[in-house]
């Protein structure tokens, strides 16, 4: 589903969720990853749990992202309805400096199998079947 309409109220919460530099890195991660939960946000931006969860929290209640569970991870992902919104604050931004480091850093943590999405993965696979020889 998306944005049917544009309104004052409904941007001026992405632009305030999007005023905030850690918002924006976090933003930026799940943007290009699809989903991402507290725990690997939380190793790749060296933020406290607590700030994690705050800034997540932020962004969720101004209606950009939601949540889903999987066993004991949640995983964040950007709403259809502001996707076009979100993509379009990142062309803007794709050449900066700290989100590139923050990609090199999720790429870095993803292939030495440090992040939660790893686990899950090798879970999925199991579960389908993978696992028996």
């Amino acid at each position: 589903m998306r944005l049917k309409s544009f309104n004052l109220t409904l941007g001026s919460q992405i632009f305030k969720a999007c005023a905030d530099e850690g918002r924006l890195r976090i933003l930026h991660l799940i943007f290009v990853n699809g989903e991402m939960c507290i725990t690997d946000l939380e190793k790749i931006l060296d933020f406290t749990q607590t700030k994690t969860s705050r800034h997540l929290i932020y962004l969720k209640n101004a209606g950009i992202l939601s949540h889903k569970r999987d066993n004991h991870w949640v995983f964040y992902y950007i709403k259809d309805e502001v996707g076009d919104i979100i993509k379009q604050i990142f062309q803007f931004l794709r050449k900066d400096v700290q989100l590139q480091k923050d990609l090199q850093v999720y790429q870095t943590m993803f292939t030495n199998r440090e992040l939660a999405v790893n686990k899950r993965q090798i879970q999925e696979w199991q579960r389908g079947g993978g696992a028996r020889m």
